[in-house]
């Protein structure tokens, strides 16, 4: 997806609202994924074949095959449907969209770090990019040619990510995590959409009160991720050098003790609005170390996907549905392809069941 502007007009949110719902109807639900988790690879692309991934599919089924096929039109039809949302809006509701967007430009910073400190090659960091925010391809094709993360730092520069990860690799070359790096990818772009969202007024129907709502829910269970993975490295890093602000379940002088304790933590999300959603989460996350923290970050998209569904369904004609249906297509996408993996890596039905995020 290429950069685009595009304000003159007032905001359309009928009509987007209304394409949105049938996009949403046509997600797979619960009795596809039942199916889907018997099937190998092969079989789940061909049953992709007769969805609406088909023309995915079909048109790169000449340069992939099995998983990565899968992934490549998965990604490329997540672009697609996506990119159809800024040609449907118009005003100020596609600046919400085209900001809110941008988040896959901090995925795809993250993921090519990722790799690279993996030691991964560039088709199968490639495999993992989503196309589907303001970066150009030819700025993405540029940071899969980087051999290190710091010629990706430098690739970056000119964009809203270059000073603040070029800050960050400091930390990152002392403590040899990518916690600095990631976390200081998705502190800008939170910043930079708190920045355009403009004046709320408080009005229940006001699209930026609800947009505003969403970012701030959004924001407190990434700062909820960000700590407990910190409290999880026993790396010595401030983590108020890393906290989002615009959330209200964290202030930033307080999260270096809650880091530091862990049950104090734990005991201020649970304490939260959130914590009636988050429960049987943080049960796991007391008992267990290891994978209880997977599950608990599948809580969490659970639980921020629940909400964006119950403004949706509370103030239609806001932008809250189009962010239900974002999410709620990332979340088929990220279980298809969970499917997939599950499936080539001999997991079993059951163990790939666990990491589903089903509504």
């Amino acid at each position: 997806m290429s950069p685009r502007t595009r304000t003159i007009g007032s905001s359309n949110p009928e009509y987007v609202n209304a394409r949105v719902r049938v996009r949403r109807a046509a997600l797979f639900d619960e009795e596809e994924y039942r199916k889907l988790v018997r099937m190998g690879p092969s079989e789940i692309a061909r049953f992709m074949e007769e969805t609406e991934y088909e023309s995915e599919i079909n048109a790169l089924g000449a340069r992939h095959s099995g998983v990565d096929l899968i992934e490549y039109a998965l990604h490329a039809n997540l672009a697609k449907h996506f990119d159809d949302l800024l040609d449907w809006a118009e005003g100020r509701l596609y600046e919400f969209i085209a900001n809110y967007l941008r988040k896959f430009d901090a995925w795809n910073v993250k993921t090519v770090i990722r790799g690279i400190y993996a030691g991964a090659d560039p088709e199968t960091i490639e495999s993992d990019l989503i196309r589907a925010g303001e970066f150009s391809d030819r700025e993405i094709d540029r940071l899969l040619e980087a051999r290190s993360i710091e010629e990706v730092v430098d690739q970056l520069q000119g964009t809203i990510f270059g000073d603040p990860l070029e800050a960050a690799y400091e930390d990152y070359e002392g403590t040899d995590t990518l916690v600095p790096l990631e976390n200081a990818a998705d502190r800008t772009y939170y910043e930079h959409i708190l920045d355009n969202v403009g004046a709320v007024s408080g009005e229940a129907d006001d699209p930026v009160t609800r947009y505003a709502e969403f970012l701030r829910a959004e924001i407190d269970f990434r700062n909820a991720r960000n700590a407990l993975r910190l409290a999880r490295t026993g790396a010595e890093i401030d983590p108020g050098e890393y906290f989002i602000e615009g959330g209200t379940l964290f202030e930033r002088h307080e999260l270096s003790g809650l880091v530091a304790n862990r049950e104090e933590l734990l005991g201020r999300i649970e304490e939260s609005t959130y914590g009636d959603r988050l429960d049987e989460a943080l049960v796991g996350l007391r008992e267990a170390e290891g994978q209880s923290l997977i599950a608990f970050e599948h809580a969490l998209d659970t639980a921020l996907s629940a909400y964006a569904d119950r403004l949706a369904n509370r103030y239609p004609m806001t932008i809250a549905s189009v962010l239900s249906y974002i999410l709620a297509k990332e979340r088929e996408v990220d279980n298809i392809r969970a499917i997939a993996r599950g499936r080539e890596a001999g997991l079993s039905e059951e163990e790939i069941t666990e990491e589903l995020v089903i509504l």
